[in-house]
């Protein structure tokens, strides 16, 4: 009898005689009338029972597949079933003493004979059994074992069910509130099956894992060192997948769901400073063509300044910069783990590749000493070396302030004495120079004065990229340690006697960060308010000299506190103008004690927007939309700190010369008919006008206004004066008036 209907033999058990009813039929009468449907719901889970029974048996005489051994060679037997499976887990809520065991034999069908299942039969019950735990009638504890076994079985579409359930699962689970217990019972379960030998269970775990944490959902410590214990497994795929995952992390942070993402944009909205002036000169100041220039530079401006702000708050906001090696308990033991695995690694380059860029971002992440990874990429280091630039990148991510230079002094040279030289190519040396930069950038006791001195002069090469790169180091020397140019490359900078620091010296911070641009910008609001007071005080004392000559040091003073409520009447109540106004007095009175040092919310905030201010100036300058001579100290190179540069991901792309070459005169004509493609043919305004039609244009109707009395007098006399001008020249020339009369 097919399961999917139930005949009038079946139900003459229970004394009712009806027609053949239909599953879906029989279900949604159950859920009206539970009661009175208990002998059919009888029959349908004993049928249930006896067929899991016969593919069960089947299972245990190692049949390799239900289709080819007897039961399943017939598809309606598997249909049968699923729709029982099915239609008991939809009226399982309303039979729970009936069907209470129904969800365990439901499991144990599944983890005893889902391998010998066909496709759909075993697609069919774990649907029915999601649907269990979607109700909460199971525990997504008991069934993670079983979802993960299910993921293992050569069936793509039961893969992605699994894999997706339990996915989704977990997020429902911590969609509202962290559930602590629960999600250390499922890591504990996931995190030794990913422990395992067996490459297949491994891999399923460390790609739920790496879901999770990157949809945030298990984004703690304990996640991230799992998926940086999986570097350390037999199995490569397992290692290829967990060291690509570290590398791939901010990439893939980026590309987070488009919900999450747009919320992230709306919070992270960057404060851009840009003059009203800059705006005004863009918009109306010159000729078309230059407005239009101007406007295009504008725009540029405004993109850089948004993309600097938000890569500056993402470092500065630590929760926004992320990586699961920061997460590490033991950085140092990983790294020298690992380190250790790639001596000895046997695997192809590419995986060498990988691993000596997850130590160097190790190392330079916790800024580690790892003494031995700088010999170990010396002997790598050739411009005809295989993936050379990515070998370069992590050569630089692992150098920082607390490794001893004399560590990396042979790296160094090697560097330098194999990319530049004269014999060697225009892309090694823009590389070679490249480098260098970077490797000064975080370590400047490495150069000395001649290798600088000659590193200097290839800002005379007739190549773009090798001069631009010589050029880049000059500017930062300027910065670090001037004395170590020639005073013609040392240009003007901001302190001369600057020189780097020495190894191991730490710079304690004394003050908040952008307190000195507080100051400054309170000294400037100082000053007005002081001129103001002078002003002041100056018609006072010429009031009080007309007054009478016995007037009292008490009186004096008397004023003066008068005065002073005066002024603190007037002035605005807010911290800020309390502040400037008792900074103007204590000038006044000749006081040295500073302010409290107490920075309120006010000025927190105005130090964003006095950053954002300074930020856009040197944007202006840069791209030439601000005077030289207005602000000379806006253009100089700002020197990271060692916490920014440890945080910054070099890439190799970034260390290759990137020049763009000049267009021939095809490729611009080609560019500019591209352009002109939505314009029609060039024709006259006259011409435009003739194939005009419809009504009169703006122009055209104020010519035909009628104008005012006084404008058509004005306009006769003018006419006048000017005819009699023409008369009065006509006749003879005019050689101008005389001087004596």
């Amino acid at each position: 009898m097919p399961a999917t209907e139930i005949t009038a033999d079946a139900l003459s058990a229970s004394g009712r005689s009806s027609e053949k009813m239909s599953l879906p039929t029989l279900q949604s009468k159950m859920k009206c009338d539970p009661e009175g449907y208990e002998t059919e719901l009888n029959l349908v889970y004993n049928q249930f029972k006896s067929s899991v029974q016969l593919f069960q048996q089947q299972a245990a005489l190692n049949f390799t597949s239900a289709v080819s051994g007897g039961v399943g060679s017939d598809p309606t037997v598997a249909k049968d079933l699923g729709d029982r499976a099915m239609f008991l887990a939809h009226v399982t809520p309303f039979y729970p003493v009936q069907l209470l065991n129904y969800p365990k034999e439901l499991v144990e069908f599944l983890s005893s004979s889902a391998r010998v299942l066909p496709s759909s039969l075993r697609v069919t019950v774990t649907q029915a059994l999601i649907l269990l735990l979607n109700r909460k009638i199971v525990a997504i504890k008991e069934t993670l074992p079983l979802f993960m076994e299910l993921q293992v079985l050569s069936d793509k579409p039961l893969k992605v069910l699994a894999f997706s359930h339990v996915i989704h699962s977990i997020r429902r689970m911590n969609q509202k509130h962290k559930n602590e217990t629960e999600n250390r019972a499922l890591q504990s379960i996931l995190f030794s099956m990913l422990q395992e030998e067996d490459e297949k269970k491994a891999m399923r775990s460390l790609v739920t894992i790496c879901d999770l944490h990157r949809r945030k959902v298990w984004f703690d410590d304990r996640t991230a060192n799992a998926i940086c214990r999986a570097c350390f497994h037999k199995s490569s795929r397992v290692m290829i997948a967990a060291l690509s995952f570290l590398l791939d992390y901010e990439k893939i942070e980026q590309e987070n769901d488009s919900d999450e993402s747009s919320d992230e944009e709306e919070q992270i909205q960057p404060h851009i400073a840009v003059s009203k002036e800059a705006i005004y000169k863009a918009k109306n100041t010159g000729t078309t063509s230059s407005k239009k220039k101007k406007k295009a530079k504008l725009q540029r401006v405004i993109r850089s300044m948004k993309k600097q702000q938000r890569l500056s708050s993402e470092r500065d906001n630590n929760m926004n910069y992320y990586s699961p090696l920061t997460s590490l308990t033991d950085p140092q033991g990983f790294a020298e783990k690992l380190f250790s695995k790639l001596q000895t690694c046997k695997e192809r380059f590419e995986i060498k590749m990988m691993i000596v860029k997850v130590v160097a971002r190790t190392v330079g992440l916790h800024r580690l000493i790892l003494l031995n990874f700088y010999p170990f990429l010396q002997k790598y280091v050739q411009p005809h070396q295989r993936d050379v630039t990515n070998l370069l990148a992590a050569a630089v991510q692992a150098c920082h302030d607390m490794v001893p230079p004399d560590a990396v002094e042979p790296l160094f040279k090697q560097i330098v004495n194999q990319f530049v030289h004269d014999r060697s190519r225009t892309e090694s040396i823009a590389v070679g120079l490249n480098v260098v930069r970077e490797i000064c950038l975080r370590i400047p006791l490495l150069m000395t004065e001649d290798l600088l001195q000659d590193l200097v002069l290839y800002k005379k090469s007739h190549e773009k990229a090798v001069s631009s790169a010589a050029r880049s180091l000059i500017s930062l020397f300027r910065e670090i340690c001037p004395s170590l140019l020639v005073k013609k490359d040392r240009g003007r900078p901001i302190d001369p006697k600057a020189k780097p620091k020495a190894f191991g010296e730490v710079t304690i911070p004394s003050d908040v960060p952008g307190a000195d641009l507080l100051q400054d910008d309170v000294g400037d609001d100082v000053s007005n308010s002081s001129d103001m007071d002078d002003h002041f005080n100056d018609d006072l004392e010429e009031k009080d000299a007309g007054s009478d000559d016995d007037v009292s040091t008490h009186e004096g003073q008397k004023r003066k506190f008068a005065d002073f409520d005066e002024q603190l009447d007037s002035a605005s109540q807010s911290l800020r103008a309390l502040k400037r106004l008792a900074g103007a007095k204590s000038e006044n009175n000749d006081n040295s004690d500073t302010t409290d040092g107490i920075l309120s919310n006010e000025d927190f905030q105005r130090i964003k927007e006095l950053k954002a201010k300074k930020e856009a100036k040197l944007a202006l300058a840069q791209h030439g939309l601000l005077k030289k001579g207005s602000d000379p100290r806006s253009e100089h190179f700002k020197i990271p700190s060692s916490d920014q540069l440890s945080l910054k991901r070099v890439d190799g792309y970034s260390l290759e010369a990137n020049i763009r070459q000049k267009m021939t005169k095809e490729e611009r004509k080609a560019l500019m008919k591209a352009g002109r493609e939505e314009t029609g043919k060039y024709q006259s305004k006259a011409a435009v006008k003739q194939k005009k039609t419809g009504g009169l244009s703006n122009r055209q109707k104020e010519h035909k206004k009628a104008m005012p009395l006084v404008a058509k007098r004005s306009k006769i006399a003018r006419v006048k004066r000017e005819k009699k001008m023409k008369q009065r020249g006509a006749d003879k020339q005019f050689r101008g008036r005389k001087a004596w009369k």
